[in-house]
């Protein structure tokens, strides 16, 4: 029996190292970052890690020892999480883990989300070896704790809106994902960021949303019908979450008249490679 768990714990090794274990995998049209055993969807806004459990050999019967593998499986995912969620980017300077090791009210409301996220799928093996896969939201609770202090834009009025959103093309710039990233011009003024949006909105749905190509983007419900299309020119700060586009798209993109209301909503998408 022993010989058949160390097996089978083995071969789950082996999944994780190769990659070949299916539960954490998304479509190919999705913006994925991996950490370890957990990753990031930023197209779907949610985080998830998988853990793995293996059986007391001294557990008086299957049906134990089974909801025994299951326990250690959950707890395994949700360390594997929370490493996960230290290792998101908040912004281009600055990722989870340094906002926790800076505040321990922080600390504390993190860890506290990653405790109460959810169990989304199982998997069972033949020797009684159990694996998890469990997921929390970006948005929400955890957007509320992490997201910087914002302008607290009220929404106004549509009018006349010539456009409904905003993608920006980063393909090729090599641009990473952060739940807070700014839109900068030529000179480095901030054309949009967390000071341009209703924190309502940000919290419910990001500052940003990602994909991976511009049809999908045009096709998205974040920007609805008639989206502005700018292309970036290069990322700007330490993480390369931020994006420089030109003075001209900038000049466009504050016209308020025309765009402050799809900015204050967040209707911005990023399209990364």
């Amino acid at each position: 029996m022993k010989k058949a768990i160390t097996l089978g714990l083995s071969l789950c090794l082996l999944f994780f190292v190769f990659g070949v274990c299916d539960l954490l995998e998304g479509s190919t049209d999705e913006v994925i970052q991996s950490f370890g055993y957990g990753e990031v969807n930023w197209t779907k806004s949610v985080i998830r890690a998988v853990g793995s459990g293996a059986p007391n050999t001294d557990a008086p019967n299957i049906a134990v020892a089974r909801l025994g593998a299951e326990r250690a499986a959950k707890i395994d995912a949700l360390r594997n999480l929370l490493e996960a969620v230290k290792g998101v980017r908040i912004d281009s300077e600055t990722t989870v883990v340094n906002a926790m090791t800076q505040s321990d009210i922080i600390h504390s409301k993190v860890q506290g989300y990653v405790r109460g996220a959810k169990v989304v799928d199982k998997r069972y093996f033949s020797d009684g070896g159990v694996e998890v896969i469990i997921e929390m939201p970006i948005t929400g609770e955890l957007a509320d704790a992490l997201l910087p202090a914002m302008g607290g834009l009220s929404i106004p009025s549509a009018g006349n809106l010539v456009y409904t959103g905003l993608i920006v093309n980063t393909k090729g710039l090599g641009l990473h994902p952060a739940m807070s990233p700014k839109i900068l011009d030529e000179d480095g003024r901030e054309v949009y960021g967390s000071a341009y949006v209703s924190r309502e909105f940000a919290i419910r749905q990001g500052i940003v949303g990602y994909v991976k190509d511009v049809e999908s983007a045009r096709q998205n419900e974040r920007v609805t019908s008639n989206p502005i299309i700018v292309k970036g020119t290069k990322t700007e700060g330490s993480g390369n979450s931020n994006v420089i586009i030109s003075n001209a798209d900038a000049g466009m993109l504050r016209d308020s008249s025309k765009n402050l209301s799809f900015l204050a909503q967040c209707r911005v998408l990023f399209v990364v490679d």
